[in-house]
Parts: structure tokens; sequence; C-alpha cells
């Protein structure tokens, strides 16, 4: 590594007061020498290695042209690794086996586990040479069997301090690793402490796989134990990498604790040098937040998701008396889109990536007609129902025998995408896939039919109010303000959405074979994770699962299809709502 010189203390970052120097001492004693170090962080990277759309079957791209995938991490690190001055470590922040065709076909149609395979993330990952990973919620996803062997496939450790043994209480994975830097010629060793803290959600979300196996711990208690362990052996400095946001606030109830605790594990444990952060999908260049009991600055980062960002910290630090000093210290998120993929990363996944790319252009099944999602926003189309009469039958089939057998099933689905189509005859995955294009998980939840009249008034409001004699026009119908993804349909039963009401009372039909929904009657509800686990903030339906076999949607759209062998709306579509005005059906 080359050695910096360069007198401290530098500007532009949070800075560490130096001491003042008597008159005349200056030319006593010369400028101390400052070293570099480098962290560079990714985050939630869900699958992605090529910048390649699966669903589209063409390079990835949106709106703002952002890039996907660790290729183009893996390019703009090596960039960074070659210009640097000091020393860089490269962390993650968790999130990493799920989210995408290429992740699901390796633990689902060719299971690692089965064939022994090298895991694509695992074969991206060690050519980009990270120092540390944490474990995220979704690596609890395909259950511990399938997370083990990925570890052990690691060049790397992989973290989670707050995860433990249901069984003894000790940790089920590395808590930390303390990393021995070189900062240049001649410099003293550094040591960089690195913790750990994976996301108790998983207690909830992955209830099937964990439950008796692995308990997650709170991260800020977490963090206040193992922080003066690390110092106690010899950490100069200490980085937490946390799968964690830092809005303070859970999807959850307080059944397990919070979810997006970084600002607060800033503010509340001392010793702590600085944060990588995931889990809530931002991108946060740079964030300080006081420690209440030191009074020192925080640094904290987050990168965005998919590999569209990558976070760089920089800490300037100096060696006084024998002990390592933090001068300055900031951040900055880089797009990746400034850079061409790593041709080592693409080529160490090639194979695995066009296998994936062959399985979603295969045919599933024949449709019988053109079905498309363009008007699933504001009428009633059957493929729409096409998702809801899968969530009903698996919910059904799940319940059958239990105590909530007898309880007629209802299915939530939202109208997210306006482009899917499944075309008259051949149906590839891809198309099925294009119509789901979220990793959510099917949970059935007990509604009563007051908390279903509730959900549905919340999800009107995704209607500008019409007065009489306006005009009806499908593109300025919505509120813009309320995205596709915030509006919701039921199967199951019959409704009338009045959109000439105020909001809160939209919902003036709500029936079943003909009469009205009794308030205090009881249903099972087919919903996806999301959803369930607050997202959108919808009533009522954040509650305990009577459902919850931790099964892809995307999927099971696309196994109904491979079993049925046909897309049929005469198997599934039911004209069960509508919007009205006044009373009067509203014509498109």
């Amino acid at each position: 590594m080359n050695l910096t010189r360069r007198t401290v203390l530098a500007a532009g970052a949070a800075t560490v007061a130096a001491p003042m120097l008597a008159e005349g001492a200056a030319q006593a004693h010369p400028p101390t020498t400052s070293y570099r170090l480098t962290v560079l962080g990714t985050s939630d990277t869900h699958g992605n290695v090529y910048n390649w759309d699966y669903y589209k079957d063409a390079e990835y791209d949106d709106s703002a042209h952002n890039d996907v995938g660790v290729a183009k991490l893996a390019a703009l690190v090596n960039k960074l690794r070659a210009e640097a001055t000091g020393a860089t470590l490269v962390l993650d922040a968790g999130d990493t086996i799920q989210g995408t065709p290429l992740a699901t076909y390796y633990a689902k149609q060719e299971p690692i586990t089965e064939t022994g395979e090298k895991h694509p993330m695992a074969r991206a990952m060690n050519v980009l040479h990270y120092d540390a990973v944490t474990l995220g919620n979704h690596e609890f996803n395909y259950g511990l069997p399938l997370l083990n062997l990925w570890i052990r496939q690691l060049g790397f450790p992989a973290l989670a301090a707050n995860a433990v043994s249901a069984r003894t209480g000790k940790p089920a994975f590395t808590p930390y690793v303390i990393k021995k830097v070189s900062l240049g010629r001649h410099a003293p060793t550094l040591r960089v402490g690195i913790l750990g803290l994976t996301n108790p959600g998983s207690a909830i979300w992955d209830r099937a796989n964990v439950e008796g196996k692995v308990e997650f711990l709170d991260m800020i208690s977490t963090a206040a134990k193992w922080v003066p362990i690390m110092r106690a052996r010899g950490a100069d400095v200490v980085l937490i990498s946390a799968h964690g946001g830092d809005s303070g606030t859970s999807s959850y109830g307080p059944e397990v604790p919070n979810e997006n605790p970084s600002a607060l594990i800033a503010e509340q444990v001392p010793g702590i040098d600085a944060i990588l952060f995931g889990h809530a999908h931002a991108e946060v260049a740079q964030r300080f937040v006081t420690n209440t009991r030191t009074g020192k600055q925080v640094l904290l980062s987050e990168p965005s998701k998919w590999g569209q960002r990558l976070t760089k910290m920089d800490f300037d630090l100096v060696r006084e008396r024998g002990r390592w000093t933090i001068t300055t210290k900031s951040s900055v998120t880089l797009n990746t889109n400034t850079v061409e993929a790593d041709p080592q990363v693409l080529a160490a996944v090639r194979s695995q990536h066009t296998k994936t790319v062959a399985y979603v252009n295969q045919v599933v099944a024949t449709s019988t007609e053109t079905l498309s999602a363009a008007t699933s926003r504001y009428e009633d189309t059957p493929i729409l129902d096409y998702i809801n009469k899968v969530q009903t039958d698996t919910v059904t089939a799940a319940l059958a025998g239990t105590e909530y057998a007898s309880l007629p099933v209802l299915s939530i689905a939202a109208p997210f995408s306006r482009t899917a189509v499944f075309p008259q005859g051949d149906v590839k995955i891809k198309d099925v896939a294009g119509l789901y294009i979220y990793d959510n998980t099917l949970e059935a939840v007990v509604l009563t039919g007051a908390e279903v009249k509730a959900y549905l008034e919340y999800s009107a409001k995704y209607f500008v109010t019409l007065a009489p004699g306006a005009p009806v026009d499908p593109a300025t119908i919505s509120d813009p303000a309320v995205p596709d993804y915030n509006y919701d349909v039921f199967s199951g039963v019959d409704y009338d959405i009045d959109i000439a009401q105020p909001v809160g009372s939209r919902i003036t039909r709500l029936q079943i074979a003909g009469a009205d929904v009794d308030p205090a009657a009881r249903f099972v509800v087919a919903v996806n994770n999301y959803r369930r686990s607050g997202g959108g903030n919808f009533p009522g339906i954040v509650k305990t699962q009577v459902y919850n076999a931790q099964q892809e949607i995307r999927q099971l759209l696309i196994d109904w299809a491979q079993a049925k062998g046909a897309i049929n709306p005469a198997d599934f579509f039911t004209r069960n709502w509508q919007l009205v005005r006044s009373g009067v059906p509203i014509e498109f």
C-alpha cells in the first residue's frame, strides 16, 4: 500500500479537534503523518450479478438509467482499489441470495444443497474479494441448510452477532472479525473490527425456517455487548455492518425487536466509528449521528439496492502515543452506471446466467386468449383474478383440516404492472413472472367483515373524487400521489367503489352470494408479505399469520400454470368489483 502523507486536519468532513501548540512549538515537531482507510460498502444485491432483467429478457434499465449487479460493483470496487492511497476494505450489509430468477433457480429448480454446485452469488462475490458480509433477512428464505452451504462457499466470513442458537443461546454465526490492515510501508498495523447485525424480522418473516433453531436478539443491545469486547481485543476502529434501516420504525408489532435501528445504535452505543446499513433500499450517501454518551459523531451510509450504488467511506487516521485516532471521516455513494461490468465476474457466473435465461424463456402453458393488465387499475380483469385464484387455492389447500378450514378464503392482489401480458398461445415463465414483478411471499391472516371493509376503504383512496357530469378518463381517474402498488383489489367478495363519495365512504356495496357481509364475520385473507408486514400502512392487516410457508407468489403462479398446462379465464375470472358514480356503474 502507498503511504499518504498530509497534514491533518483535512477539511470537508467530521473532524476531531487537534491539540493547540505553544508559540514556537510548531518548529520543534514535524507535521503528523496521516493515513487513509477506505471502506467500500454494498447491500441488498438480491441475486443480481449481470445487469440483466430476466422478466424482460433484456439488459436492465429504469427511468433513471440505473444499472444493477455485482459485476458492475466489482468494476467500481477495482477502480477504487487501484486509486487508493491507503488501505481498502469491502463489506456487504446483506440480502444477497434471493431476489432474481438467477438466485431462485439455484435455490428451487437446481438447489445447491442437492447438486453441490457453487451458488452464483458465492462465485460473484468471491471474485470481488469481500472482507465480510452480513446476513440479511432474505438469507433465511430458503432454509438453514442452503444458507449454511452458501456461507461455506464464501471466501470470507458471514456475520450475524444477534442471531443465536435457540438451544444454547450462543452465536449461530460468526459475530465479528478483527482485520489487521496495512496502511502503508513502515506504518503500524491498524486493527479494524467489523460487527455484523442481522434483522430480527426474520423471526416473523421466516418463522417456518428458523423457529426452534435460531433466535434473533435486539440489534442495539447486541452491539452494546460486542463493541466493548472488540475494543478490548484490540480493535482500533469499529465498524458495524447492519441489515436494518435508519428510520427507527418497524413494519411489524412489538413481538420482536426493532427492524430499522441503525441510527439508534449509533446514538446509544459508544465506541462505534461508522455503520454501513441496508434493508430499506434507500440511498443515504452520508449521515452523522451523535452518540449521546460520548458526543462523538458516528458516520452512516446506505448504498441503495441491487448494486445500483456503492458506498465509499474514507477515514483519515494518525498514530500518536501508540494509539490510532480518526481525524476525519466522510462518505459518498457512487453510481455503478459509470463503469463497464467486470469481465471476471461475468465469466464466473456466465453458465449459470445462461441457464437461467433459458429457463425463464420456457413455455409453461397455453393461454386461450390474450390477457392484459393494462386496465386492471380501474376495472376487474382476468389476469389479476389469475393471481387471486392461485393465492386462494394455495391457502385453502394449506389450511384444510385446521381450525380455519371452515372460513371463506378471500385474496388480495395489486395491479402494479400496467404492461404485463399473457399472449394468446404460448406463455413463458418470464410472462408469468412479469405479471408479478416483486419477490413477495404468500401469507394469510384472519380479518373480520368490518376489517375487510376498512381495508377496501383505505384502498379506494387511490381514486380521485369524480363529480356528477365530469368526464371519465382512465388516465386521470387515479390520484397520482398514490402508486399502483398501493391499490388493492379483493376476490371472494362482491363490492362497489363509489368514487363520487368522499374517501372513507366509498364502499357502498359489500356482499357474498347477494347478502351483505356481516361486520363480525371472519375470513381468511391471502395476502403478500409486504402488505402483511405493514407496507403501504393498510389498516388491520398486520396480524399473526395463519399461513406462512415462505412460498414466493411469483413461483406459485408459474407452478400453477405448469400444472394446468392451460390458462383459461373461464377457470378463474369472476367479475366481482366495479367502479360506480352515485351508484351507477362507470363504463370505460
